[in-house]
Order: structure tokens, then sequence, then C-alpha cells
């Protein structure tokens, strides 16, 4: 790893802005650092998730236990409680401007863009990337799957919000249900110690990833890393994975932006660096 500039340093900007320019295509790889900017929670560590969700610090509750699928048949309406408050936080906020700065450079290359996210809050889609042009590695809370495995598959979630009691963090009836069997539904996202998540639709979106790269075969692909971190890896070593040559890899990171050597990092958040290397570039 290769030491990083200063966020106030403009001479990271000019790199950046050269690496987009010369670029044929754009992947973009998004941790949950990138929502933080939205006004989304950060969940890194208890204290982080406890600071969101105050009730579960009472209760005694972590992230990691509450992300547990074992809570859907011990509590369901506990286990709603959580990702429906969620669910509905994630459709009030609104995608920040650097969202909008991304899809516009990747629409303008030649071999336009893919999205690469470990995010479930489908913040990429409200902000209008194409739906086929992103792989969501952790599932999406738009989406969701029978608790009975009666063969209905991964369905996309309905548009009623549910209703949170916040002092318990339970959920009101009726919970969501399976639309064939009417059993309970739980959200298609991958979660600690998951062993019944159904990965269909993520392994549709690897093959849609996996083509676009087929065919952009011999082109400079430039890869944009917004907040993702070293807690759970999965999105800085897909970044990592497809760097060819110098300046392949710009990653915006405010405390974890330590990269590969002839790569580009900088300690800043997605959205301030999104936005000074655009104006480089229109300027």
């Amino acid at each position: 790893m290769v030491a990083v500039p200063t966020p106030s340093d403009d001479a990271w900007v000019e790199r950046a802005a050269k690496a987009i320019d010369k670029a044929d295509a754009l992947l973009v790889c998004a941790g949950a650092g990138m929502g933080v900017d939205s006004g989304l929670p950060d969940f890194r560590g208890n204290e982080g998730f406890w600071n969101a969700y105050p009730p579960y610090r009472d209760l005694g509750v972590s992230f990691m236990s509450m992300a547990n699928p074992a809570w859907f048949r011990r509590d369901p309406q506990f286990a709603w409680g959580f990702y429906g408050h969620r669910r509905n936080l994630y459709r009030e906020t609104k995608p920040h401007p650097g969202f909008a700065i991304l899809e516009r450079w990747g629409r303008a290359m030649p071999g336009g863009y893919f999205v690469f996210t470990s995010n479930v809050d489908a913040q990429f889609q409200r902000a209008g990337f194409a739906g086929d042009q992103i792989l969501e590695c952790h599932g999406s809370i738009e989406h969701s799957q029978c608790m009975d495995y009666c063969g209905a598959g991964i369905v996309e979630a309905d548009d009623a919000n549910l209703t949170i009691d916040v002092a318990t963090m339970k959920a009101a009836a009726p919970l969501p249900a399976c639309p064939q069997c009417g059993s309970l539904a739980r959200p298609n996202i991958l979660m600690f110690g998951d062993a019944d998540w159904e990965g269909d639709r993520c392994q549709r979106q690897v093959g849609r990833m996996n083509q676009w790269f087929r065919e952009r075969s011999g082109e400079r692909i430039v890869i944009v890393e917004c907040g993702a971190g070293t807690g759970v890896p999965t999105v800085r070593l897909n970044a990592e994975s497809y760097i060819d040559g110098p300046d392949s890899l710009i990653r915006l990171n405010p405390r974890e932006p330590e990269v590969p050597h002839g790569q580009l990092g900088v300690p800043i958040g997605a959205l301030a660096g999104l936005e000074r290397i655009d104006a480089r570039r229109d300027g």
C-alpha cells in the first residue's frame, strides 16, 4: 500500500480527472459510506448502530445479532421492525448529488458503466441508474423471499410502508407475506449466518456484469470506489481485482483510503470527492 494525499491537495483531483477523461468505461464500487452523505446511518461498530437505533442499546442487541435471519422465526414483528424501519428510511431518502455525477460520467463513456455495491438500499436505482447495470452482492431490501420456500422465488416488495413502534422496534400487522402462498416473507438480503438466502437474483446480476466485462475487452476501465471499508471487504476486493494499470482505481474513503501501489486513494467522503473531481473535469 502507498501513502495517500491530503483532501486539500489539488494534485489528486487533477490525477483523478485525467484518469476518468481517458477511460472507455466506468465501474462504480460502493459500500455503506456511499449513503452517509444522503443522511443514511453508519452502522460501523455497535456504537454506530446504537446511535442510529437507541432502543437496541437498551435491549442489548447488536447489529450482528439483529441482522440474523433467526429473528424471522423467533419474533417476526421484531425482525420486521428493524428491516421495515430501514426500508421506510431508504424509501424516504433522496440520493445525494454524487450519484448523479457518477451516472452522468458513466453514461457519457463509450462502454457505459456497471455498479457493484454491497448496499441493500436501492439508492442507485432511485438515482436513475439502469437496474440491469447493477450488482447488489448482499441483495436488496426492495425484494423479498418466502419463509416457507414455496417456490415463489424472489419477488419485488410492495409499495406499502410498515408501521413501526419505535419504543419496542416491533412492526405492526400485517407483516409482508409471500404473494403465492401467503406465508411470512423476509427481505432478500444476505444476513449473518444466513443459509437460507436465495441468491438467484444476485447470480443473474453477476452474469450480466461478467458479460459487460467481456464486452469491454481491450478497453480502459476506470474504477471509482466510494465508502467501502475493510470490516467486510467484499467491495474493496472486487474493485482491486479489476485494476489494470496505473490509476485504474480511485478510492474515496475518509477513514480507510489506502490503495495498492500505483492507484489513487483519498481520505475524503464520496460526495465531496466526486464534486471536486467533477468540477475539475468541467473546468
